[in-house]
């Protein structure tokens, strides 16, 4: 949530965590011991987790659709729920993602804006990761604006001035 009001000072937002305890803390979907995405898993809670986004801004009486800002695991699972549920986000701002599922469910993203920020030195991503999901994000419709930092996993101050500054340009 602390990011989130940097991004978009004032704005509404719905702070929600992973049921997934992993690491620590809590993620949105299991991996396998080699760190490899469970696919599976992701399909199975993705629905679950797109009712209770729709269930909570309708409780709080939210009439936009929301945008999603996810870093890692939850990066990967907001592009899950573009992915599942094209209908459901207004965009995404995703910190050092990777593609989901290695074959796309059927969707058109219809021009939903989607900002992918990538580390050059992160540790947890293959090189590209973010590359190839901002590229089948593009390929299903989707104003995908991407870059590259030379860091690692963490987000930086720079990921939150590019951030910041593209929230600004987003119509809503």
């Amino acid at each position: 949530m602390p990011l989130a009001e940097e991004l978009a000072p004032g704005a509404t937002k719905l702070g929600i965590r992973g049921a997934v305890a992993m690491d620590g803390g809590y993620g949105f979907f299991r991996r396998f011991p080699d760190r490899r995405v469970d696919e599976a898993d992701i399909a199975a809670r993705a629905p679950v987790l797109a009712e209770f986004i729709e269930t909570s801004c309708a409780g709080y009486h939210l009439t936009r659709r929301p945008i999603a800002i996810g870093f890692s695991n939850g990066a990967i699972m907001a592009a899950a729920l573009l992915m599942t549920r094209p209908d459901l986000l207004a965009g995404a701002i995703l910190f050092r993602p990777l593609s989901p599922f290695t074959h796309d469910p059927d969707y058109r993203l219809d021009s939903a804006p989607v900002l992918i920020i990538d580390g050059a030195k992160d540790s947890r991503r293959s090189s590209g990761d973010g590359l190839r999901l901002a590229e089948r994000l593009r390929h299903a419709g989707a104003r995908v604006t991407h870059h590259l930092l030379p860091v690692g996993h963490a987000v930086t101050a720079e990921d939150k001035e590019i951030a910041h500054k593209w929230l600004r340009t987003l119509e809503l």
